[in-house]
């Protein structure tokens, strides 16, 4: 029997102890990042409001589905925030409106029972506004509620915000057949639209001289505080939305909880926190025509103007229906984004495509970094679970000089019942790998293949089991 000399077993345990040191200091990372989630919740300021109530009907609105209550609306959040601030009080009925702009220290609140309808007349929507459309600035129509630079401001209540778009209007502007757009229609395709946009947002042309609106063919987000500190949307159900329904874009403390949205049009995302921080998403049902919950952070040229990041994103307790992807980092990402935690959610329908998404290419740049997902119960997804794809392409060649970077994305505790195409669909660049994607504690049935990788380095593998079979880390 041959006998270790004392310098070679010296190094063998050496060896050992760095790798189990290695393997300990990861686990504490991992803890570590969680117990982070719970500062970003503590640190989120809840918004509040004097005690005072503003009717809407003590400033002349009517509850008849058809009298424009554009101007008591108006006149009611105006007094309200004058006077201190309070709950501008939305009774039980129907509310017909044009867009509604929000003050500080006011909360917009729908009993039970009350439900606003939006004007579908893209004029009621001027003048216009300093926004946003699909991660570049602009001055375009007024998103149907906004807020600009303000402070303490809430939408809540039981009631409902009716956005009426449909295959008759706002809808059609995509160019698409499915949603009611015909040959020799306008649309958000057209040469003098949305490609001038996106030159200007690469030409980097002020904000202020990227003029849209009227035969533009560019539909309004419906809920969009630009530049808000502690912003609260809670227990509203929300429906037929024109464009992204949830937009907090430049924020600063925002609160989405129990929010009800079934909206299937064109870019119906549920939420897409942009250029924003400490976000907590939670308790809300997301049954979306795209994704449920996308995190932006700017297009190509515009977002790396603004470089913002879009950090310290919390989701928990949601439940994501149809959708293009349940949690999704992407594709507005130039700025970057960092430090997502999702747990506690369920996804169920033939009409998810995918679970959790990461979508970028070499002309939007960025760094995704630091995504956190645990205790997710899915049933049926499409296309897999996971995907993260650096070629994501619409509108033509995506390709530029500005090769993104994911790292570090960790799943654990998941269960899947049918996980569609592939476990994993992972595409990156040679010269910039996806590195480190983590899955703890993982079971996946009834999926086509385990993965489909290219130019991915480091995957883990703990107690993960796909398809029945125990899964091997992958290193590289």
């Amino acid at each position: 029997m041959s006998v270790l000399k004392p310098k070679i077993l010296f190094s063998i345990l050496m060896l050992a102890i760095i790798f189990s040191c290695n393997n300990k200091r990861d686990e504490v990372n991992v803890v570590n990042h969680w117990s982070k989630m719970q500062q970003i919740i503590d640190s989120i300021s809840v918004p509040v409001f004097s005690d005072k109530v503003f009717s809407v009907i003590d400033y002349g609105s009517v509850a008849d589905g058809v009298f424009d209550n554009t101007k008591s609306f108006k006149d009611a959040i105006k007094a309200c925030s004058q006077n201190g601030g309070g709950k501008v009080l939305i009774p039980k009925g129907k509310y017909f409106s044009g867009p509604i702009h929000l003050e500080d220290n006011v909360n917009l609140h729908l009993e039970d029972g009350a439900e606003i309808l939006f004007s579908t007349n893209p004029k009621d929507y001027y003048p216009l506004v300093h926004t946003s459309y699909e991660g570049t600035e602009l001055m375009n129509y007024s998103p149907l509620i906004y807020a600009y630079k303000k402070k303490n401001i809430a939408i809540t209540g039981k009631g409902i915000l009716n956005g009426q778009a449909s295959n008759d209007n706002w809808w059609p502007w995509c160019g698409k057949d499915f949603y009611g757009w015909k040959e020799g229609m306008g649309n958000q395709k057209d040469s003098l639209n949305l490609p001038v946009l996106m030159e200007m947002g690469e030409n980097n042309t002020p904000v202020n001289e990227r003029v849209f609106g009227e035969n533009h063919f560019l539909r309004p987000s419906f809920i969009q505080p630009f530049e808000c500190v502690d912003v609260m949307i809670k227990d509203v159900k929300i429906i037929n939305a024109p464009f992204w329904v949830m937009h907090p874009i430049k924020c600063t403390n925002v609160i989405i909880d129990g929010v009800t949205v079934e909206s299937h049009g064109p870019n119906n995302d549920g939420c897409d926190p942009e250029y924003s921080k400490n976000v907590w998403i939670k308790n809300c049902t997301f049954n979306t025509g795209d994704d449920c919950i996308a995190i932006k952070s700017g297009r190509n040229g515009d977002g790396r103007r603004v470089a913002i990041k879009s950090e310290n994103i919390v989701i928990q307790n949601c439940k994501m229906i149809d959708g293009h992807g349940g949690v999704v980092i992407g594709s507005e990402i130039s700025a970057g984004v960092r430090n997502v935690f999702a747990e506690n959610c369920t996804m169920d329908s033939p009409n998810l495509d995918r679970a959790i998404r990461i979508k970028t290419n070499s002309k939007r740049g960025g760094v995704v970094e630091n995504i956190y997902v645990r205790n997710i119960e899915i049933g049926q997804v499409k296309e897999c679970v996971l995907k993260v794809n650096m070629f994501y392409g619409i509108y033509g060649v995506q390709s530029g000089d500005f090769i993104p970077v994911v790292k570090n994305i960790y799943l654990e505790n998941i269960t899947v019942k049918n996980g569609g195409e592939f476990g994993i669909l992972a595409k990156g660049y040679k010269e910039s790998p996806i590195s480190n994607i983590n899955f703890k504690n993982v079971s996946i049935e009834k999926v086509g293949q385990p993965y489909s990788l290219e130019n991915v380095e480091n995957i883990n593998f703990e107690n993960t089991y796909i398809n029945g079979n125990l899964m091997t880390s992958i290193k590289n």
